[in-house]
């Protein structure tokens, strides 16, 4: 399952979603926190919850963290076989090892190398703002972004007074 919704909308799902679904069930989060541009305020995020933890408390089931780095269109469009030089590389991250290599083989299918990114507690390392967001690495790169990526938000992807909504009261 994908989840790809605003961040501001993943609470209005229903908290039932995944009761009785098993932990084998791989959910993928592509999403991506814009608090000034879209999902107002999120206070565990700003006090630096990992954005796919925060998905994941909300979901009440575990997720894998991949696709949220690179363009629709260049999903759609760069995928390339493998062993192609150039070949872009998408980082994916998650706490089961399982899970994590079902989305890694679908990356591949899709035309792209995949890099293990760790657990879901670093998944922040290819969030917006970070070397490797909408960059278009090959893997090396991407793992040499992952492992520059700053653990401090930049001004721009955090919260500001000016920011569409609070949580509580979405735009």
């Amino acid at each position: 399952m994908i989840v790809t919704i605003p961040m501001k909308n993943i609470p209005k799902l229903p908290q039932d979603l995944f009761q009785g679904v098993g932990d084998h069930v791989v959910v993928v989060d592509t999403g991506n926190y814009y608090p000034q541009q879209r999902d107002g305020r999120i206070d565990a995020i700003e006090k630096g919850l990992p954005e796919s933890r925060w998905v994941e408390q909300q979901l009440h089931h575990p997720v894998i963290k991949a696709f949220n780095n690179i363009y629709a269109q260049h999903l759609m469009d760069l995928g390339r076989p493998a062993g192609t030089t150039g070949r872009i590389a998408l980082p994916v991250a998650g706490d089961d090892k399982a899970a994590k290599a079902i989305v890694l083989r679908l990356v591949d299918e899709l035309g792209f190398d995949g890099v293990d990114a760790g657990g879901l507690d670093e998944s922040w390392r290819q969030q917006p703002g970070t070397p490797v967001y909408a960059a278009d690495f090959n893997a090396e790169g991407v793992r040499r972004g992952l492992s520059q990526a700053s653990g401090e938000r930049k001004p721009e992807w955090r919260a500001a007074a000016s920011s569409p909504a609070e949580l509580a009261k979405p735009a």
